[in-house]
Parts: C-alpha cells; sequence; structure tokens
C-alpha cells in the first residue's frame, strides 16, 4: 500500500509552512519520514541540505518536535522534564540552568516549576511541551496538531508563541485540522490527499485560486431553494440541511438572502476552510 506519492514541497527558512490534509491523507507518514522515524521507498529528502538518511543525527540536533498527544513524563515536575529533554541532546547543564527558567517564562509556567505534571491543565501541558521542544534551540520546529483540543485562551497563547518563534528566525512545520489556524499563522501551505498533492501556496493565493470570492451559508429547508434558478456562475454545495453557494458578486448574495424568509443566513469572506472542503470534499473520514 502507497502513503505517499510524488509529494514535492519546499520549506522556506524562517517561514511557517502548513501540511493540510483529511484523516488518512498521508501527513503524519509524511512528517515520520521528515523526522528519520519512517524510511522512504524513493524520491529526495533532504533537512538542512542533507539526506536524511545520512544526517538523520545532526538534523534531530536541530529539530524540535511537538506531537500529537502530550509525552510529558509525569514522574518528574515541570522543570525535571525539560531538564531530562535536554540531556538527550548532550546540553551543557550550565547552558540548560540559563535556558530553563527562559522558557518557562515564555510559556508562562515559571510560578509550576517544580509542580507535578498531573497537577496542570491541558494548555499547560500544551505549552510545557511546546517549551520542550524548544530546550535544543532547534532551527526547525515541528508542530503536529499543536492546539487540538484547547480552549481558545489557551490556543491563542500557541498562537502568539508561533508568531514569537518565527519572528525569532525558527522555521516552523505546522499540521492543524484547524483551517483558521493555518490560515493566520502560515506564510504557505500545501494540501494533500490520499498520499498526493492537491494544491500549494499562501492561504490568500488559494484562495484566490480554488474559491469565489465570498460565500452564503443557509440552514434551514434548503430542499425549497431552486438551485437550478440561481446565476449558471454561482456554484452550490450542499450539506445536510444546509447549502452553500459561492459567488464574485457579494451584492447579489445580499439580495438574494433577503428573499429567503425562515432560513438562517450567514454571509461572509470565502476562507481556507472553504478551499479545503473543495479539494477534499465534505464527507466525513475515519
Amino acid at each position: 500500500m502507497v502513503a505517499v506519492v510524488d509529494l514535492s514541497f519546499d520549506i522556506q527558512p524562517q517561514s511557517c509552512f502548513g501540511l493540510l490534509g483529511p484523516n488518512g491523507a498521508g501527513k503524519t507518514t509524511t512528517l515520520r519520514m521528515l523526522l528519520g522515524q519512517s524510511p522512504r521507498s524513493g524520491g529526495v529528502l533532504e533537512v538542512f541540505g542533507q539526506d536524511i538518511n545520512h544526517g538523520r543525527r545532526a538534523i534531530r540536533q536541530r529539530t524540535g518536535v511537538v506531537p500529537q498527544a502530550d509525552n510529558l513524563d509525569p514522574d518528574f515536575t515541570v522543570r525535571e522534564n525539560l531538564a531530562m529533554y535536554g540531556s538527550y541532546f548532550r546540553l551543557d547543564p550550565k547552558v540548560m540552568d540559563e535556558r530553563i527558567p527562559t522558557l518557562l517564562d515564555m510559556v508562562e509556567l515559571a510560578p509550576r516549576a517544580n509542580d507535578r505534571i498531573s497537577t496542570l491543565s491541558g494548555g499547560m501541558k500544551r505549552r510545557l511541551t511546546l517549551a520542550r521542544a524548544l530546550v535544543n534551540d532547534p532551527q526547525l520546529l515541528v508542530l503536529d496538531e499543536p492546539t487540538t483540543g484547547l480552549d481558545p485562551q489557551a490556543r491563542h497563547m500557541i498562537w502568539s508563541l508561533i508568531h514569537q518563534m518565527k519572528r525569532s528566525g525558527k522555521t516552523i512545520l505546522l499540521t492543524t485540522h484547524y483551517m483558521e489556524e493555518a490560515e493566520r499563522l502560515c506564510d504557505d501551505v500545501i494540501v494533500i490527499d490520499e498520499g498526493s498533492l492537491l494544491a500549494k501556496g499562501s492561504p490568500s493565493e488559494l484562495i484566490e485560486t480554488f474559491c469565489e470570492s465570498t460565500v452564503l451559508e443557509i440552514r434551514g429547508d434548503v430542499k425549497e431553494i431552486r438551485i437550478q434558478s440561481l446565476p449558471a456562475n454561482w456554484r452550490t454545495e450542499e450539506a445536510g440541511e444546509s447549502l452553500y453557494i459561492y459567488a464574485d458578486d457579494s451584492q447579489a448574495l445580499e439580495d438574494f438572502s433577503k428573499e429567503l424568509i425562515g432560513m438562517f443566513c450567514l454571509h461572509r469572506r470565502a476562507m481556507l476552510e472553504d478551499v479545503f472542503l473543495r479539494l477534499t470534499g465534505r464527507a466525513l473520514r475515519g
């Protein structure tokens, strides 16, 4: 079974790059190959200009990873988790003594430095996992769905930290199922499905290329709407009791929505999520 095929992309230094796709698209396989955890059957894979098969240890020294699931050690305190992780990279203890307080301040966990992991909230654990990924001062930071399950406050804090990392010169590879997150954070994205590349470019470029400028979301008894009578240049998508109408004429959509009685209408600009759904479909995945 082929997990990824003919997938080609470059990540520019000091940028945030989004790897997007539905469940089973091949994102995890791609990340595992980039991290040297899964072998590739062919092609070229270079990180920092080095082939992953020949420079795996050197590449790992310059890479930080935030996995999907927090894997902090429950037997250690917040500070000890960072110190232990630093020891894997054989960092000088004096360097760690200086770096750990700075990282804890950055993620606002300094007051919890001596607390056990079990006492932390989900958002705190996620922030600590991000701090841990920065212990070795990596050039490349791989974030695998870093805000899944977080409340809005914690999610916005993680976003702020990602912006801060990018400004400090780090290169960030992000996977996420939140299209708003990708649109806010990423300079460039690729969308993959069934292991193949569907599209690549900046979020704004993809929206302009694959989607009309405005969207009318209609909820209610949408079967009453005669889709065949709509203008030919209006594109529609149905999903249950919702109808999505895409068009470049914002005023025409606004006027049309006023004619709909007893239905909920939302008139908005097109977003990266609209592009994602057009490319990968609205059917549920595993």
